[in-house]
């Protein structure tokens, strides 16, 4: 910078707004915070104003908490007119578990990727009792102990079904390079990948804000994860490539809308800072792997913190999807066990 002050991330307000209030981020533009029941407790949703309706991005989780948190918002501030659309950034759950109840209940329309409708209806309809053959096959190839992979196995999985409500057939596509209007603004989408498939973005042109998802977070990592449906994914690079593809659209004003914690200033600094973090954490885990493990063994690299039942299951889909990118670039080899997991091992270079 010219002043010679180094850029920073900055946030705008200290706190969320409180339950079943709104915070005006913009005129137009309104910040409603939702409880959520894991973790993560919390999700970020948006109001805009369409003059005759509101369009609302992202919903929260299909959950008592959420819909009383947008029952006290529509007989509050929102009282006295519909919402007429939903914008879905991508198609997790804390974010698509209402879209089905706005659609039945208000008649509002969704906008989406494509990729993110179809993940969202199909995995909604997909309920299962129990884990998958290929879901057990997944865990043993990791090196999921027997003891917990037994127990696992006769265990009801987490379904999207449990906090998704059902989603109507029928949305309206949006894509990468697509511009929309919504509360007064005219909206640049981009599309990353990585954290979810197709993953919208939008960008003003009219002034400096971003509603960034899960795309853009300040503070937390978001879970880049390869699962059983596409077990040789490449979700780490796939969000390195977003965000060097993002970084030259960045402005140090651009005033970034969350999906969770708080709105930033500061974005070019944070996707720089998302790129080397990963980074870091791949040239931990080459060193890592000078000798054999499974992707079980993995996990103090990565982390650097005990990995508890709670959380195994988010670590475990992370850790592989770092040893895939190592695959996928030759720095790493991996031979099954006696056991039958894989184990991987930094591959031996020439001149190194």
């Amino acid at each position: 910078m010219m002043d010679g002050t180094a850029p920073k991330i900055r946030y705008l307000w200290a706190a969320p707004p409180d339950p079943g209030t709104v915070q005006e981020v913009a005129p137009g533009v309104l910040w409603l915070r939702l409880p959520l029941p894991m973790a993560l407790d919390h999700v970020n949703v948006y109001i805009l104003d369409d003059g005759d309706g509101w369009s609302v991005v992202d919903t929260g989780v299909d959950w008592r908490g959420c819909r009383a948190g947008w029952r006290a918002a529509l007989d509050g501030p929102l009282r006295g007119k519909p919402v007429r659309r939903v914008i879905l950034t991508h198609h997790h759950p804390d974010h698509v578990g209402l879209v089905g109840w706005f659609q039945s209940d208000s008649g509002a329309e969704l906008w989406t990727t494509r990729t993110a409708w179809l993940f969202a209806r199909m995995l909604t309809l997909d309920e299962q009792d129990r884990p998958t053959p290929e879901t057990l096959q997944f865990w043993r190839d990791a090196g999921m102990d027997a003891e917990t992979l037994d127990r696992r196995a006769t265990e009801r999985p987490f379904n999207f079904a449990d906090v998704v409500a059902p989603m109507p057939i029928g949305f309206r596509r949006i894509a990468e390079g697509d511009m929309i209007r919504v509360g007064g603004r005219d909206w640049d989408v981009r599309i990353g990948n990585g954290h979810a498939p197709e993953h919208a973005t939008l960008w003003s042109r009219d002034d400096n804000l971003v509603l960034g998802g899960d795309q853009l977070l300040p503070s937390i990592s978001a879970n880049l994860g390869v699962y059983p449906t596409e077990p040789r994914a490449d979700p780490v690079g796939e969000w390195m490539e977003s965000c060097a593809r993002l970084l030259p659209l960045a402005r140090d004003d651009h005033l970034v809308l969350p999906g969770h914690k708080l709105p930033f200033t500061g974005l070019p600094l944070r996707l720089r800072q998302m790129i080397e973090n990963h980074e870091g954490a791949l040239a931990r885990l080459l060193d890592h792997l000078e000798t054999p493990r499974r992707a079980t063994e993995c996990f103090p690299p990565l982390f650097k913190r005990d990995i508890d039942e709670t959380v195994f299951i988010m670590a475990l889909v992370e850790t592989v999807a770092h040893l895939n990118h190592l695959l996928g670039k030759g720095l790493v080899t991996r031979r099954r066990a006696d056991d039958g997991a894989w184990l991987w091992q930094r591959a031996a270079i020439a001149g190194h």
